[in-house]
C-alpha cells in the first residue's frame, strides 16, 4: 500500500475514472478548471458515462476547481487532452497550463505523473522547465516526475482502468517504485516498469499509430474494392479464415486518439529532420474516408434516379464511435459538410449526444428518427446499440422508393436488404 495523497488533474474521459479507482482506496482530489463539469461530478453524475453513478457515490473523491484545495497532495496525475490544431501540429497548451496549476503548490518531495499522448521528451524537455519555474524547485532532485501512458478505451465497459495492464515510468528507481505503488493499489491487470520515461512515452504513441496504419489499409483496400464491384467485407472474411490475418476493418477514423496520437510522432520526426512517409499516407486515406463515402452516397442516389440538390438524407450516429457520447474529431461532420456541398438536405440523429455540446449549425439539423420521414437515403454512420436493436424494415419504411441506404461500418448483411427497391451499401 502506499502513503501518497492523490491529485487528479483534469477529470474527462481518462482522468475521472483514475481519480475515482483511486478514490475507492484513499481520499483523491479531482482537480477540474471545468465548474460546471466539478458541479456535475458533486452531483454524482458523469455525462461521459465512463463511470457510472453508483461509483462516483462511493468513490471519496473531493471535487475541486480551486488550486489551493490541493496543495496538501504529494502525487499529481496530470490526465489533460493534447490535441493537435487545424495544421495537425500538437497542441500542447493544455498540458502546458496543467504544469503551470501544479507548480504553483509543488513541494519538497512531490511526484508528478503524466498520463497524456505525447512524443518522446515532452515530459522531460518541456514539462520538468514549467514545474521548476512555477514552484522555484529543481526537477530530479527537489521533486521528480514520471509517466503512465492512458488505455482509457471511451465506451468500452470490459477493457476499463483497472483491468489494463499499466505501463509506469519516472526519473529513477525510486519514484518508479512510488509510482508503480501508487497504480498497483487499483490497478489489477498487473503493472509493467519502462526503462525510462521517453521509452514509456513512445510506446504510448505507436500503440494507436500501428492501429491507424492497419485501418489505412483496410480503407484503402476498401477503395480498390469498390472500383472492381467487390464487397470489402465478403473479402475480409474469406481472408480471415487464414491462422495469422490480422482482423481489422475499414471506417471513419476520428476520435482523440487514433486520428491524433500519429501526428505527435511525425512531429518530432520531421523536427529531427526525418520525413514519415507510411505514417503520414495512413493519416491522408483515413482522413479522405468521410468524403469518400459522401460522395458514394450521391454516386448511389444519382444511380438510382434522384436529383442531388435538395435530396434528403438521414445521418443516424454522430460520436466518433459506438456507445459513447464522444463527439471529439468525428469524421461523421465531415460526411455532413461535404454532403452539404452538394446541396444535399441533411438531418442528424444521435441518441447519445449531449445537445449542449453540439454546435448550432447542427442542432438546427437535428431531428429525433421517429420523426424522419420521406427520407432519399439514411447513412448509418455509427454503430451504436440503439440502431443495431433495429431492423432493414425499420429504416425501408422511412426511405422513398428507389433510396439508398449507406452501412458504414457493415453493421448488416447485404443479403437482409434483398426486399429493398432501392441501394445497399457499406464501405
Amino acid at each position: 500500500m502506499h502513503t501518497r495523497k492523490i491529485a487528479v488533474i483534469g477529470l474527462g474521459y481518462v482522468g475521472l475514472p483514475v481519480a475515482v479507482h483511486l478514490g475507492m482506496k484513499n481520499k483523491v482530489f479531482g482537480f477540474d478548471i471545468n465548474s460546471r463539469r466539478i458541479d456535475e461530478l458533486k452531483k454524482g453524475k458523469d455525462n461521459t458515462l465512463e463511470v457510472e453513478d453508483d461509483l462516483l457515490i462511493k468513490t471519496n473523491v473531493l471535487y475541486t476547481c480551486h488550486l489551493e484545495e490541493i496543495r496538501s497532495a504529494d502525487f499529481f496525475i496530470v490526465t489533460v487532452p493534447t490535441p493537435v490544431d487545424d495544421a495537425k501540429t500538437p497542441d500542447l497548451t493544455p498540458m502546458i497550463k496543467a504544469s503551470e496549476s501544479v507548480g504553483k503548490v509543488l513541494k519538497k518531495g512531490d511526484i508528478v505523473v503524466y498520463e497524456s499522448t505525447v512524443y518522446p521528451g515532452v515530459c522531460e524537455d518541456i514539462c520538468i522547465p514549467i514545474l521548476e519555474k512555477f514552484s522555484g524547485l529543481k526537477g530530479g532532485i527537489d521533486f521528480k516526475i514520471g509517466y503512465s501512458p492512458e488505455r482509457i478505451n471511451p465506451g468500452d465497459k470490459e477493457h476499463t482502468f483497472t483491468k489494463i495492464k499499466k505501463v509506469v515510468s519516472a526519473q529513477d528507481k525510486e519514484s518508479l517504485d512510488i509510482v508503480a505503488n501508487v497504480y498497483s493499489s487499483v490497478v489489477t491487470a498487473g503493472i509493467f516498469k519502462a526503462s525510462s520515461i521517453k521509452v514509456a512515452e513512445a510506446a504510448k504513441v505507436i500503440e494507436n499509430t500501428q492501429r491507424d496504419i492497419n485501418i489505412a489499409l483496410m480503407n484503402e483496400l476498401a477503395l480498390i474494392f469498390d472500383k472492381m464491384g467487390i464487397d470489402t467485407h465478403e473479402v475480409l472474411e474469406a481472408a480471415s479464415t487464414k491462422w495469422n490475418f490480422l482482423k481489422f476493418y475499414p471506417g471513419l477514423v476520428g476520435g482523440h486518439c487514433i486520428g491524433v496520437d500519429p501526428y505527435y510522432l511525425t512531429h518530432k520526426a520531421i523536427l529531427l529532420g526525418y520525413h514519415p512517409q507510411v505514417i503520414l499516407s495512413g493519416r491522408k486515406i483515413n482522413d479522405e474516408v468521410a468524403k469518400f463515402v459522401a460522395e458514394k452516397t450521391v454516386k448511389l442516389m444519382i444511380g438510382q434516379g434522384h436529383k442531388i440538390k435538395n435530396a434528403k438524407i438521414g445521418i443516424l450516429g454522430l460520436t466518433f464511435k459506438e456507445n459513447c457520447p464522444d463527439l471529439r474529431n468525428s469524421k461523421v461532420f465531415d460526411i455532413i459538410t461535404e454532403l452539404h456541398d452538394f446541396g444535399v438536405d441533411v438531418q442528424i440523429y444521435d441518441p447519445w449526444i449531449n445537445l449542449d455540446e453540439l454546435d448550432e449549425k447542427f442542432k438546427k439539423i437535428f431531428i429525433s428518427f421517429d420523426k424522419m420521414e420521406k427520407l432519399d437515403g439514411i447513412i448509418l454512420a455509427v454503430s451504436h446499440k440503439n440502431f443495431k436493436e433495429l431492423g432493414p424494415k425499420d429504416y425501408m419504411k422511412k426511405i422513398n422508393p428507389c433510396g439508398v441506404f449507406v452501412d458504414i461500418k457493415g453493421v448488416y448483411n447485404k443479403d437482409m436488404f434483398e426486399s429493398f427497391d432501392g441501394s445497399y451499401w457499406r464501405l
